[in-house]
């Protein structure tokens, strides 16, 4: 899930009496409260990327960096069209030479961006784009849970692997490739467990 958000100087006392900032220093339940009122004010767009599609496109010269590299590019060239924007600024996941690097063979890559480390602490419109984005995966998680009938707990921990095993259990081992990173080690052990 990649957001993209366009925060200007007039939106500032709006966000800060919010209190908006690093996602990861929010709780779920605050992020739900929130979020909703910044989506009614805060212009952004997100691109989301289902674990089927994930699974899918991972392995085929494309790793971690490159996919989030080209759904960064996906997004931000979208929410450029837009508006009229000072600067651009990611949070860097990898240095920005690899960043164009995993974009050589997208046309026209949009340029000109900064790239800061940490950037949630820094750029309020960071943060707003990740609190969005983990607004919409919650709420994803939820829908998801929905459809088959058992809470899914977020994370790599003990709960979401005894999960993994039930849903493995109740649906077989297909069910993993739609509702789980196939290249993280926890669904390794999930299957590891369920082949005893």
């Amino acid at each position: 899930m990649v957001t993209a958000s366009f925060v200007s100087k007039d939106n500032i006392p709006f966000l800060t009496e919010l209190g908006v900032r690093d996602s990861k220093k929010l709780s779920d339940e605050q992020i739900l409260k929130i979020v909703p009122k910044i989506i009614k004010k805060i212009p952004y767009k997100t691109i989301m990327l289902s674990n089927k599609e994930y699974n899918d496109n991972y392995g085929k010269d494309m790793n971690m960096n490159k996919i989030k590299a080209v759904l960064h590019n996906k997004v931000l060239t979208e929410m450029v069209k837009d508006n009229d924007y000072d600067y651009i600024v990611v949070d860097q996941f990898e240095p920005e030479k690899s960043y164009y690097n995993h974009l050589s063979d997208v046309p026209n890559p949009l340029k000109g961006i900064t790239f800061i480390t940490k950037a949630e602490d820094k750029c309020l419109s960071v943060a707003v784009s990740s609190l969005i984005s983990r607004y919409i995966f919650i709420k994803e998680m939820d829908k998801l849970g929905d459809k088959y009938g058992i809470f899914l707990p977020k994370g790599a921990n003990y709960y979401v692997e005894d999960v993994g095993i039930k849903l493995v259990n109740k649906y077989g081992e297909k069910i993993l490739h739609d509702i789980a990173k196939l290249n993280f080690s926890n669904t390794d052990r999930i299957l590891k467990e369920v082949r005893k």
